[in-house]
């Protein structure tokens, strides 16, 4: 752009404008210099604006003395780019109207500062090139270290909004219908580099994604409610399931430390929101329900997901706190209510190395891959009205790849797929049993579970009533109810 920029004026004859300030010879062609001059001139802008140039008498109020001299005011107008191409000396160099900033001194001079330039797309050709050249040619650098450029907001058609069609989206209304953290959430969502479209059915698009992230954070402190000090289960004693949330989290705070520094809330926001609804609320949470509602209250399970349910609301609410600051702020005062707390006083926290595992997530894209399976032909056994619940299933699981069957020989399907029982078998299936045209080597027929139905879990089982105390329920369940019971009677 700069190579292929024409000539660059520093006036401009127009009708409006910051003045060039100056006074010149008419024969000579040469400006004045004058410090008593220049000092007049100043302290009038000071006091007045730079208007006062244009006023009746101008000349010989600035002029003084030299009234009577051949001097000539300039009435032509600064070139608005190269006024604005200058404030970085007149901002960032000006501690006495910019106190704020005194002291700046940038990461290339020794400094721990870093300067950027934020403003729209077309100014790749306005301020961003002009403040370029300006300060180039004065300075020998760029007055920047990093440009941040953004696009334009357009309506949902992609047209600039317009009073005249109706397809203004304020700022101001979508505060009031929706809050500000919906307006501060579209913009995160958005590619800031491109121009953003907004409108009523983006915002309600918008709005849903909302409400599913606040009932994520809601359900986990839902359940962290019931959650002491002295549960907590260190990691190399967690179930896998934990183990791997613990190694997902640990995965994103790389990508979210790196984006927050690249400024690039999107992708931020993009696997925050995945992370949250595909694996916690969809799975892990699903999976999870049942120790948390159901299991012992001395169950290891249970102790061990209410501690990564810790780790997960600590990392995930001061990750999002940035982009959706009153969300985050009241779900943290919730949990930890405090005075003087706040979520935005907060560092993200920082997980151990010793979370990663590779080899883990592996194993378990390969048993959420059987998974997607499963559950499919757990839909068409609803869909046909075989089952109702998944809980009155029992899935025979055909599986005839070496390396899936190797990776969930040792899970319990029952728990992962949320059915009462399962039955695994090396080997393709039978001709008419469930498949998915992506995943092959595996096979599922739905069967009915056998048992009676335990009235706490809801799980068919054989052994439900086998605890003659608690005949309607399995024997997790007795036993939960029994600590129940004793906690009960120790408090009174």
């Amino acid at each position: 752009m700069i190579e292929s920029r024409p000539d660059w004026v520093i006036s401009r004859q127009r009708a409006w404008g910051v003045p060039i300030a100056v006074f010149f010879n008419r024969e000579t062609g040469m400006i004045l210099q004058d410090r008593h001059v220049n000092a007049r001139i100043a302290d009038a802008f000071e006091r007045e604006g730079a208007d006062a140039w244009y006023q009746p008498g101008a000349r010989e109020r600035f002029l003084g003395e030299l009234a009577n001299e051949d001097w000539q005011k300039v009435d032509d107008i600064l070139d608005v780019w190269f006024d604005s191409g200058s404030t970085h000396a007149f901002v960032l160099e000006d501690p006495v109207h910019f106190p704020s900033l005194a002291g700046i001194e940038r990461k290339r001079d020794g400094g721990p500062d870093t300067v950027m330039y934020l403003e729209g797309s077309d100014q790749h050709r306005g301020w961003f090139q002009s403040s370029l050249l300006e300060s180039c040619g004065t300075r020998g650098r760029a007055p920047f270290d990093v440009v941040l450029t953004h696009g334009f907001v357009l309506d949902e058609d992609g047209r600039k909004m317009s009073k005249s069609l109706g397809n203004v989206t304020a700022p101001q209304d979508v505060i009031k219908q929706s809050g500000a953290d919906i307006l501060r959430m579209w913009v995160c969502a958005s590619d800031y580099a491109d121009d953003l479209r907004i409108g009523p059915e983006i915002l309600k698009t918008t709005v849903e994604t909302y409400r599913k992230l606040r009932n994520t954070v809601r359900w986990m402190l839902g359940s962290l409610a019931h959650f002491r000090d002295e549960d907590r289960i260190a990691v190399a004693n967690m179930p896998e399931l934990e183990q791997l949330m613990l190694h997902r989290l640990s995965e994103l705070d790389a990508l979210v430390r790196r984006s927050y520094v690249d400024f690039d809330y999107k992708r931020i926001f993009a696997a925050l929101n995945a992370f949250m609804t595909a694996d916690l609320s969809a799975f892990y949470f699903d999976i999870r329900k049942d120790a948390l509602y159901c299991d012992p209250i001395s169950s290891t399970t249970r102790k061990a997901c209410l501690t990564v349910l810790e780790h997960l609301f600590r990392a995930t609410v001061t990750w999002l706190a940035p982009m959706l600051p009153f969300t985050a702020e009241e779900a943290w005062l919730a949990r930890y209510p405090s005075q003087e707390g706040s979520v935005h006083l907060e560092l993200f926290p920082e997980l151990p190395p010793a979370w990663r595992d590779d080899a883990l997530a592996e194993r378990w894209r390969r048993v959420r891959t059987v998974r997607r399976v499963v559950t499919g032909a757990l839909e068409i056994g609803r869909a046909h009205k075989r089952i109702g619940s998944s809980l009155e299933a029992a899935p025979v699981i055909y599986i005839s790849d070496p390396e899936l069957f190797a990776a969930v020989v040792d899970v319990d399907f029952a728990e992962v797929a949320i059915t009462s029982d399962y039955t695994l078998v090396e080997g393709d299936g039978p001709r008419d049993a469930f498949r998915l045209d992506d995943v092959k080597g595996v096979a599922v027929e739905v069967r009915l579970a056998e048992g009676k139905k335990c009235a706490r879990s809801w799980k068919i089982l054989p052994s439900v009533g086998s605890d003659p105390a608690y005949p309607d329920v399995s024997p997790r369940d007795a036993q939960a109810l029994r600590e129940w019971e004793a906690m009960r009677k120790a408090a009174e």
